[in-house]
């Protein structure tokens, strides 16, 4: 371990566990240049020194230790040879960099501890923040420069059950050091939870405690099942309202899969109205059509939204067209069926489509379907200007010839599944009347060979995505899955293949 004048052990972060000796950060050889954290260069290393002691803080430490660094009448010099490190490459290193410098330029370029604060926080930008923690007990100029609000505008709690996730949680002692020194500067946070109830509750107590904070991005992440659905209401719409009243420039909201409801919205609007420009809520059961229709009519500045199909309304949709209302951009509809084969889909009115059209000619409409083949009834019997479609279901012959006939729009078209019949004259008319389809995947159908190779010649060089795994395409007299490849690459204007299923 290097010496830094008389540094002693250190434990790293505790965010990552527990770390042996911690090596000098930046050794530093006689030009200026920095090596990796723990390298030691063979000749003396001069280091800043203190007058008094000096105590520096790491944050979130398993166990915290102090260690001080005194004047001892001269310059602090660490003369520890690396290991390794013969004489002949020592000596040849001396006489390399002593014949370009004298030997009070070598010790002024390498007086780390002057540099001006806005490039020491220039370097700590590219750290982690363990590497931060680290590099931060260099100096008390460093130590500093770990504590400028820039470097925590951002942060991603993680919150597991350790006995039950692979996820790494957050330290606990980190959390508390970031709320209490750090909580105001915090503007672009997330939290990320496993799949525990604990670990939902607890990242909402954190939000509780958000009090000083203006945050402009909220993200809330299950990485497994939707953990945040077994809070209680009451204590998920506190945290949230702890946020929504404290942060007046909140301008991106996701909260999918959460107990968020009406009255939490519109504390969100009486807050934020002004700023907020995206808002992704699907899966949210407590939200009513009416509570997303506040939001749309008074967040005038909302470009992207992301909601379930059930509080779509062709209200909403007029609402979002108004004059008051920006162009959107993004607008996403998860068509779910939660309970299969009992609810009736209503329809959306062909004029509702069209003033939203209208208003936002260049609004991406992205639609997820997870029905079964008899529900689709009540879509696509109108134009409909959807933009991008998911099928992670079986879809019936006729509803893909719908699509066909009314999704003129149509960029993207994803189908997981359809069955044994032959969707040639689906996919054909597909190509035909949706001029600007430019990605296709197919997974559980059938396609034969001169169908498909028909598709991609009425689309060609615009088809620049397309995903079909091997087992679809059905091989008939003129084509042979060998030949349709070069057929298809001749089309596209690219070598093409055929998706293969991996074998095991």
């Amino acid at each position: 371990m290097d010496a830094v004048g008389a540094v002693g052990t250190v434990g790293a972060v505790g965010a990552v566990g527990t770390v042996g000796a911690v090596d000098a950060v930046g050794a530093v050889d006689a030009v200026g240049t920095v090596d990796a954290v723990g390298t030691v260069d063979a000749r003396p290393v001069v280091r800043e020194t203190f007058q008094e002691p000096v105590q520096f803080e790491y944050i979130g430490l398993l166990h915290s230790e102090t260690f001080t660094m005194k004047r001892a009448g001269q310059k602090v010099m660490a003369g520890t040879e690396a290991p390794g490190t013969s004489q002949t490459s020592k000596k040849q290193k001396t006489n390399l960099y002593g014949s370009g410098f004298g030997e009070s330029d070598l010790c002024t370029s390498m007086d780390w501890g002057s540099l001006p604060h806005h490039v020491i926080l220039r370097v700590f930008q590219f750290l982690t923040l363990v590497d931060r923690a680290r590099a931060s007990s260099v100096c008390r100029r460093w130590n500093e420069v770990f504590h400028i609000p820039d470097l925590w505008r951002r942060f991603e709690f993680e919150l597991s059950q350790p006995a039950t996730s692979y996820l790494k949680s957050t330290h606990p002692d980190l959390i508390q050091q970031i709320i209490k020194r750090h909580a105001d500067h915090l503007q672009y946070v997330s939290f990320k939870v496993d799949s525990s109830t604990e670990s939902a509750e607890a990242a909402c107590d954190i939000l509780s405690q958000l009090v000083n904070c203006s945050i402009k991005t909220l993200g809330l992440i299950s990485t497994a099942k939707p953990s945040f659905m077994n809070v209680s209401k009451a204590h998920f719409a506190s945290a949230l309202t702890v946020v929504f009243v404290n942060s007046k420039s909140l301008s991106s909201i996701k909260i999918d899969d959460t107990p968020l409801d009406d009255p939490s919205l519109k504390v969100l609007v009486a807050n934020n109205s002004d700023t907020l420009k995206l808002l992704k809520m699907s899966s949210c059961p407590h939200v009513s059509p009416a509570g997303i229709l506040c939001v749309a009519d008074q967040c005038h500045g909302l470009k992207e939204l992301a909601l379930n199909y059930y509080i779509l309304s062709d209200e909403l949709l007029l609402a979002l067209s108004s004059e008051k209302h920006v162009d959107l951009e993004h607008l996403r509809i998860d068509v779910v069926s939660e309970n299969p084969r009992q609810v009736q889909f209503h329809t959306i009115k062909k004029q509702s489509w069209d003033a939203l059209i209208k208003h936002s000619p260049k609004v991406n409409i992205v639609m997820y379907f997870f029905l079964y083949e008899d529900e689709f009834d009540a879509f696509f019997r109108e134009e409909t200007p959807v933009t991008h479609l998911y099928f992670g279901r079986a879809v019936s012959k006729a509803m893909l010839g719908r699509i066909g006939m009314n999704c003129p729009r149509l960029i993207e078209l994803v189908v997981c599944a359809n069955g044994l019949q032959p969707l040639d004259d689906e996919l054909i008319q597909i190509a035909e009347r949706c001029k600007n389809l430019t990605a296709m995947g197919l997974g559980e159908c059938e396609v034969t060979c001169r169908g498909f190779i028909e598709f991609v010649k009425m689309c060609g060089g615009r088809l620049t995505q397309l995903s079909i795994m091997e087992e679809v395409l059905i091989p008939d007299s003129d084509y042979s899955l060998d030949r349709l490849h070069l057929e298809v690459s001749k089309h596209l204007g690219r070598m093409w293949f055929p998706d293969m299923m991996p074998t095991w």
